[in-house]
């Protein structure tokens, strides 16, 4: 855990590359903020992580009934589409699993969909018994197309998305303008000692296609930013509950304008205003 605290953050909430606009510096400091794109927007969703739902020490049933409030209310201000929930929902037991979905994700306001992580020890038996799809799968939303890779296993190892999974769907979705894909560990080591991964065939395979706009991920809890590979973004976005990470709990939000111009930009929803702590 040491390590991860340690962990250099990229420079921008909001940023503006491979297509991306500005929209702060800093995590937002309130849940209602309501940004204006000037256009109509083609789509708006939410993207949280990393619950650890049932780990002990931890007020993580408050947690829960703060994030489902967080984005209930962020959707009445300004409609989503649907959230995503990129991994660990649980903490080491996957038999919570149902439990976290029917208590909380089932009361959002709007469709969510779940991809595991390592914390989940979940493959795609246990996946679809639960959320009724498997571990790896894409879906399409007003034209955007999602794709959504499992990065562990039933004993939370760290992995490599399924490649050929991944260029079967985006040869599928090939066509799309916009695609975003949504991987809970990400798959390459930006500085030393990271909890990451190392896939240098999932980085080839993503910056083949230039339709690929974003890649979102999870795992650590300290990072709310972005790092890049080459020109391709790739998003943090702190975490819903655990033990560590930010001192605030948030989730980031990503709209994309009728033109195809994308906004990102993470939302502090516990409106702590410590966001860089340093202890020597």
């Amino acid at each position: 855990m040491a390590n991860r605290r340690l962990f250099l953050k990229g420079s921008l909430a909001g940023v503006a590359l491979a297509g991306i606009s500005p929209l702060i510096s800093l995590a937002d400091q309130s849940h209602d903020h309501t940004p204006s794109l000037g256009k109509k927007v083609k789509l708006r969703f939410a993207i949280a992580s990393d619950g650890h739902y049932g780990q002990p020490g931890t007020d993580f049933k408050k947690d829960h009934e703060n994030i489902v409030k967080w984005l209930n209310e962020a959707h009445d201000k300004s409609p989503l589409d649907l959230v995503i929930i990129n991994g660990d929902l649980v903490h080491d037991r996957p038999e919570l699993l149902a439990e976290v979905k029917k208590d909380y994700y089932d009361k959002l306001k709007v469709p969510f969909y779940a991809i595991p992580g390592n914390h989940d020890h979940a493959d795609a038996k246990i996946w679809k018994s639960v959320f009724g799809y498997e571990d790896n799968f894409s879906f399409e939303k007003n034209g955007i197309g999602f794709v959504l890779a499992n990065t562990s296993d039933t004993k939370g190892t760290y992995l490599c998305p399924d490649n050929k999974f991944l260029k079967q769907e985006f040869e599928k979705f090939k066509d799309l303008k916009t695609v975003f894909v949504i991987l809970h560990i990400p798959p390459h080591f930006w500085v030393p000692e990271s909890p990451f991964i190392e896939c240098p065939e999932t980085i080839n395979l993503l910056h083949s296609y230039p339709n690929i706009k974003a890649v979102f991920h999870g795992h650590d809890h300290s990072l709310d930013a972005v790092f890049y590979t080459n020109k391709l973004p790739h998003f943090f976005d702190a975490h819903i509950g655990g033990n560590w990470g930010t001192a605030y709990r948030g989730y980031r939000i990503v709209e994309i304008a009728e033109d195809n111009k994308i906004t990102t930009y993470q939302v502090n929803a516990s409106k702590n205003p410590q966001l860089n702590e340093t202890t020597l």
